[in-house]
């Protein structure tokens, strides 16, 4: 067997999402080669090379590539992957773009967001907001996955690979990057941070939502939301977590005033150790918990920071 995984990367560097695509890759099995399609990006496939596991890294440096754009990225590779059994890359904004692509290209099914491996054709993945999961059998002689990366531990850094440039350049025309707006944060990356505080619509207002950003500075993590205190516009749409929102698993996940629903559980649940806060001690989010207490988030989370 033969499998590639496409990077995600800034060009200038990896995405820290790649290495847990390569574990799965590795509970898969066999030659596994890493393709970074960017521009001015050999920073990248350097980084790419000391993953435990990559043996080659193709290195695709060309303008087309600059900005990943889904249109390029698909077709070169549904050229390079029909020398490989598997193509695998992050359940990532990007991947979601170009995989479903790649697999029309090569006329066969994708397989999204995969949690497990059971065998080379077959894994596990969630379905109805993670209320239970599906196990699938593929049998296309080319699998196309995404890998929800939160459900495999990153291989180190110890490898080293050889790096190999490809001529291969293909610019389809259909599409052009116009530009990007970055928010700026002094915060850790949400879907990247170890420790995460969240706030529901239980903190009540924006203002309110003051004590979630202090208790979050003063442990160095990341803030995250509920919907509902999105919608409600306590905070801007890009801090939720959830089904609709980002997927998290951080080391040490803080809930306060989150009653629980399934969609937000389905985007934190494999967080390693989830503390809530709620006055109501019948909320779900304590059926996850492996710390819970019954408080006003109030009077809990200002006093939880005075003694930190």
């Amino acid at each position: 067997m033969s499998i590639l995984v496409i990077a995600d990367h800034h060009n200038s560097d990896l995405i820290p999402v790649t290495a847990n695509v390569v574990a799965a890759a590795k509970a898969i099995g066999g030659d596994i080669h890493l393709l970074v399609a960017g521009a001015d990006c050999q920073a990248a496939a350097e980084a790419g090379a000391k993953l435990d596991g990559v043996s080659k890294v193709l290195v695709a440096d060309n303008a087309a590539y600059a900005n990943q754009l889904a249109e390029n990225t698909a077709a070169l590779v549904a050229t390079l992957g029909k020398n490989y059994t598997h193509i695998l890359t992050g359940a990532t904004g990007n991947g979601k773009n170009f995989m479903p692509r790649i697999a029309a290209l090569l006329d066969v099914e994708q397989i999204s967001e995969i949690i497990s491996v059971e065998s080379a054709d077959t894994f596990k993945r969630p379905i109805y907001a993670g209320n239970a999961i599906a196990t699938v059998q593929s049998e296309d002689a080319i699998k196309v996955i995404t890998v929800r990366g939160t459900s495999f531990d990153a291989v180190a850094d110890t490898g080293s690979a050889s790096v190999e440039a490809i001529s291969e350049v293909t610019d389809a025309g259909l599409s052009s990057f116009v530009g990007e707006e970055l928010a700026a944060s002094d915060r850790p990356e949400l879907t990247a941070a170890k420790v995460v505080v969240s706030g529901g619509r239980g903190v009540g207002s924006a203002d309110k939502f003051d004590i979630i950003y202090k208790l979050a500075d003063k442990l160095g993590g990341a803030v995250g939301a509920t919907r509902a205190a999105v919608d409600a516009g306590y905070v801007a749409n890009d801090l939720q977590v959830g089904q609709t929102g980002k997927i998290v698993a951080p080391q040490l996940y803080i809930a306060a005033g989150i009653s629980g629903a399934i969609q937000h559980l389905a985007g934190m649940k494999d967080s390693k150790v989830i503390v809530a806060i709620n006055k109501d001690e019948e909320a779900p989010i304590f059926q996850v918990a492996d710390y819970g207490l019954v408080a006003d988030l109030f009077d809990a989370v200002p006093e939880l920071e005075g003694k930190l």
